[in-house]
C-alpha cells in the first residue's frame, strides 16, 4: 500500500506519441489500480517540463514547474522506487530551439537559446539549456543495469503474424563505411584507477606555446573506475567524408550518415556538422563568411541553413548554389522524400539505432529523393560499433533475410548504471580550440591520459564505475541461469576500454563457477554468431556496454518483431528499486503528425502493457501486496488478449488505432480480474465493470471510429494543452462514463 509521501508507482509524463497515448491509457490504469489500493503518481520529464523547471525565477507561480527529473533522480536511489518510464525526447539543438519558441509563444518568459553566448546572462542560459539537451534524462534515472527482452507473448505473436521483410540480393551495393584511422576507436586509451588515483581528476589543454586551459575540473572517480579517453581527428574525418561522398556518386548509390546526435549530444552534432560542410563544400568555400555572419551553424543541419539564408541579401544566390551542389552530389538518403527532408536536414532526424535496423529490415534499401528505394552507402564514421551493422549486412547478402516465423530471440543485458559509458556527452567532450595536447590528470597528479590534438579535433572521455560493472556481470549470470541459452559478452580485447572490462569480467565468471557458460567475442564476431544462432531458432543473450545496448535492443527486435517499441525493458536499480521502461520512441514524431492531420494515432502501447505488468508484480513483492500481483497477472492476460484478438493499432485512418487498443486492453483486463479466483474481493469489484464494458463494446468502438478523419488541435507540440489533448484522446463518452 502507498504511504503518505510517495505513490506506489510513479508514471512519467513525456513527449510526442507516448504522451498522447498516456492521456487515454493512464485513466484506465489509475481506475483499475485503485481497486487494489495502489496509487499512481506522475512526474514530468518532458522536454518542455525540463525547460520550464530550469528557469523558475522568470515564471509566475501558476507557470512554475518543479524539477521532477531531479526528484526522480533521488527516488531511483531509494529501495522502494517503482517507476514506469516512457520514451522521452533526447533533444537536439533544433528541437530544443523549437520547444523554446513554442513555450515563448504560449506566454512563458524564458530566454532564447543562445548560439554564441557573450553576456553573463547568455552564458547562464546556455549552461541551463545544455543540461537539458541530448540524453539528459536516462543517465539520471538509470541507477541500475538493463535487462531487455521480448515478452514471451509478444515473441509468439510475431512468429505467428510475421511482419514484412525486404529481400536481400547477393549483389546489393549497400555497405557500411567507417574510418580506419584517426577515429575514436583507433585513438582510445583506457585505465582502471587505483586507490591513489581515485578522487577528483581534471582535464586540461596544453597549447603549443605552453599555455594551459583547464577544460574540466573536479571530475570525481572512485577506486576501480575504468576511465577512457580518445579523440577523432577533424582532418581525417573530413577526408573520409569526402571520400565516401565521391564513392557513393561513383557507385550510383545513396549517401547516408548514421549518427546518434541525441545520446552523444556533444560529439555527434559536431561530426554531423562536418558532414554538412563537406557535402556542401563549394557553398561554404564561396559564402563561408556570409553564412557565419548570418549565424549559420552546420551542426544544426541544412534545414537551419536554408531558413537563415532566406533573410540574407544574397540569399537567392546562395540558395541557387546549394541547389547546384546538391544536384552534383550523389542522391541522399531521405527522412521524408515527399517533403524533401534529407539525411542532413536536422541532426536528430536520423538516429542510427532506428535508421540502420529499418534499412536492414528493408533488404538494405533506403528511400531516395525520387521517392524510390535504392542501395545505400551507410556512413558511420567511428569504427567502434560500425562492424555490427557491416557484419549484419554482409551476412544477409549471403544468406537472405531473417525469417521472423522461425527465428530465435536475442535478449540484452546492458551496462549503463551510474552513467556508465556516456560517450560523447557533456561535460567531458570537447571540440579542441588549438593545436597541442589534452591530458587527464588524476587526483594524485598522475597523467592517466594524454593525446596530441589539432584544432577542431573532438576529444572525449567516458567512464564506468566498478560497482555497476560487477552488478552487470552478476545480472548476466542470473539471466543465463534462467534462460540456459548462449550468452556472449560483446567485448573486443583489441579495444582499450573493452580490454579493461575483460580483466574484471573473467575473474567474476570464474569465481562464480560459470566461465564455461559464457563467451567473450568482439562485436563483429559476436554479430555473426548471434545471427547464426537465431536463424536456427535458438536464443542468445548479448551482454554489452551502454551504446551497444542501445543499438542491439533496436536492431534485433526490429528484425524479430518488426519494432522495438514492444520490448520488455527492466532496469534493476542497484539499491533495490525497479525502473520499467516501455520501448523506443523513434517513430513518435510521425505518429503525432498523423494524429494532428487525421485524428488517428498508430502508436502501439504494448511495451507499456508489459512494463505495467512487471511494475505491479514488483510492487507485490516489495510491499507484500497480493492484490497488486493479481492486477499484474490480469495485465498479462489482457496483453495476451490484445495480441490473440489482433487489437493492436493499425496504420491507416479509419482503422482501429491506439485508443481502440486501450479499450480492448481495459475490457480484457476487467474480464481477467472478474474471473480469477485468487482474490474474491477483486473479482467481485470487476465483475460489473467487465459486464458493462462487454455490453457496450459496439457503442464504444463506434464512438472511437467516429472521432477519426478530421484534423485536431492539441494546443501545441512540445507543450500540449491538457484539456484539448484529453478531449482528443478520450472521445468515447460511454467508455469515459464507465472508467471515470
Amino acid at each position: 500500500m502507498s504511504d503518505s509521501h510517495t505513490p506506489d508507482i510513479i508514471y512519467t509524463k513525456v513527449d510526442e506519441a507516448p504522451e498522447l497515448a498516456s492521456h487515454s491509457l493512464l485513466p484506465i490504469i489509475r481506475t483499475f489500480a485503485a481497486a487494489a489500493g495502489v496509487s499512481i503518481g506522475m512526474k514530468d520529464i518532458s522536454l518542455a517540463g525540463r525547460i520550464l523547471a530550469a528557469f523558475p525565477e522568470r515564471l509566475s507561480d501558476a507557470q512554475k514547474q518543479s524539477d521532477d527529473l531531479a526528484e526522480l533522480g533521488k527516488l531511483v536511489k531509494e529501495p522502494h522506487a517503482n517507476v514506469i518510464k516512457l520514451p522521452n525526447i533526447s533533444a537536439s539543438v533544433p528541437q530544443l530551439v523549437a520547444a523554446v519558441k513554442e513555450l515563448q509563444a504560449q506566454g512563458y518568459d524564458i530566454p532564447d537559446y543562445p548560439d554564441a553566448p557573450e553576456t553573463d546572462a547568455e552564458k547562464d542560459a546556455r549552461a541551463r539549456y545544455d543540461a537539458i539537451k541530448g540524453s539528459a534524462v536516462n543517465p539520471v534515472l538509470r541507477e541500475g543495469n538493463s535487462d531487455r527482452r521480448a515478452a514471451a507473448a509478444v515473441k509468439s505473436y510475431a512468429m505467428a503474424n510475421p511482419h514484412s521483410m525486404g529481400g536481400w540480393s547477393p549483389d546489393s551495393k549497400t555497405r557500411v563505411a567507417c574510418m580506419s584511422d584517426g577515429d575514436f576507436f583507433s585513438n582510445e586509451t583506457s585505465t582502471t584507477l587505483n586507490g591513489a588515483q581515485a578522487g577528483a581528476a581534471k582535464i586540461e589543454h596544453v597549447a603549443e606555446d605552453g599555455s594551459v586551459t583547464v577544460l574540466k575540473d573536479g571530475v570525481s572517480f572512485p577506486e576501480g573506475t575504468v576511465v577512457d579517453a580518445t579523440y577523432m581527428s577533424a582532418a581525417k574525418l573530413d577526408a573520409f567524408l569526402a571520400e565516401q561522398i565521391g564513392a557513393s556518386k561513383e557507385d550510383g548509390i545513396l549517401f547516408s550518415l548514421h549518427m546518434k546526435a541525441t545520446m552523444m549530444k556533444v560529439s555527434d552534432p559536431i561530426i554531423f556538422g562536418h558532414a554538412v560542410k563537406e557535402f556542401l563544400k563549394p557553398v561554404f568555400e564561396k559564402y563561408g563568411e556570409d553564412l557565419k555572419a548570418a549565424g549559420v551553424n552546420p551542426n544544426s543541419g541544412i534545414k537551419d541553413l536554408m531558413a537563415r539564408i532566406e533573410d540574407m541579401p544574397n540569399g537567392a544566390e546562395i540558395k541557387a548554389e546549394v541547389e547546384r551542389v546538391m544536384a552534383e552530389r550523389p542522391p541522399m538518403y531521405m527522412v521524408d522524400s515527399a517533403k524533401g527532408i534529407t539525411n542532413l536536414h536536422v541532426p536528430s532526424d536520423v538516429i542510427i539505432d532506428a535508421s540502420m535496423p529499418a534499412l536492414i529490415r528493408a533488404g538494405g534499401k533506403g528511400w531516395g529523393p525520387d521517392d524510390q528505394q535504392h542501395d545505400t552507402n551507410c556512413v558511420i564514421p567511428d569504427s567502434s560499433y560500425a562492424p555490427v551493422y557491416d557484419e549484419t549486412i554482409e551476412y544477409f547478402k549471403k544468406t537472405g533475410a531473417l525469417d521472423p516465423t522461425t527465428s530465435g530471440t536475442v535478449q540484452n543485458i546492458g551496462l549503463m548504471a551510474q552513467k556508465a559509458e556516456e560517450y560523447g556527452s557533456h561535460p567531458t567532450t570537447f571540440e579542441i580550440p588549438a593545436n597541442g595536447k589534452v591530458r587527464m590528470i588524476a587526483a594524485n597528479g598522475d597523467v592517466i591520459h594524454e593525446h596530441s590534438v589539432e584544432a577542431g579535433d573532438i576529444w572525449r572521455s567516458a567512464s564506468a564505475k566498478k560497482a555497476p560493472i560487477e552488478d552487470w556481470v552478476k545480472l548476466a549470470i542470473d539471466r543465463q541461469r534462467a534462460e540456459g541459452c548462449e550468452a556472449i559478452f560483446w567485448l573486443d580485447e583489441n579495444r582499450a576500454h573493452d580490454a579493461e572490462l575483460i580483466k574484471m569480467v573473467k575473474p567474476i565468471l570464474e569465481a562464480e563457477g560459470v566461465a564455461d557458460k559464457f563467451q567473450i567475442m568482439a562485436p563483429r564476431e559476436a554479430t555473426r554468431q548471434t545471427l547464426e544462432t537465431i536463424r536456427k531458432g535458438e536464443n542468445s543473450i548479448a551482454i554489452t556496454g551502454n551504446v551497444l545496448r542501445d543499438y542491439l535492443t533496436d536492431l534485433f527486435p526490429i528484425l524479430e518483431l518488426g519494432t522495438s517499441a514492444k520490448m520488455l525493458s527492466i532496469v534493476k536499480l542497484m539499491n533495490g528499486g525497479g525502473l520499467f521502461e516501455t520501448g523506443a520512441g523513434g517513430s513518435a514524431p510521425k505518429h503525432v503528425q498523423q494524429l494532428v492531420e487525421e485524428n488517428h494515432l498508430r502508436w502501439d502501447s504494448l511495451g507499456e502493457f508489459c512494463a505495467l505488468a512487471e511494475s505491479l508484480k514488483f510492487l507485490a513483492d516489495a510491499r507484500d501486496n497480493e492484490k497488486a500481483r493479481v492486477l499484474g497477472e490480469g495485465v498479462e492476460a489482457a496483453t495476451q488478449g490484445v495480441l490473440d484478438n489482433d487489437r493492436s493499432p493499425s496504420r491507416k485512418v479509419g482503422q482501429p488505432d491506439n485508443r481502440d487498443s486501450h479499450f480492448w486492453f481495459a475490457l480484457y483486463w476487467a474480464q481477467a480480474l472478474a474471473t480469477q479466483t485468487k482474490d474474491t474481493e477483486i473479482a467481485a469489484h470487476f465483475a460489473p465493470i467487465a459486464k458493462v464494458l462487454t455490453e457496450n463494446a459496439d457503442a464504444i468502438v463506434a464512438e472511437l471510429a467516429e472521432a477519426q478523419g478530421q484534423a485536431v488541435d492539441l494546443g501545441g507540440y512540445y507543450h500540449t494543452d491538457e484539456a484539448k489533448t484529453s478531449a482528443v484522446m478520450r472521445p468515447s463518452k460511454t467508455l469515459n462514463d464507465i472508467i471515470g
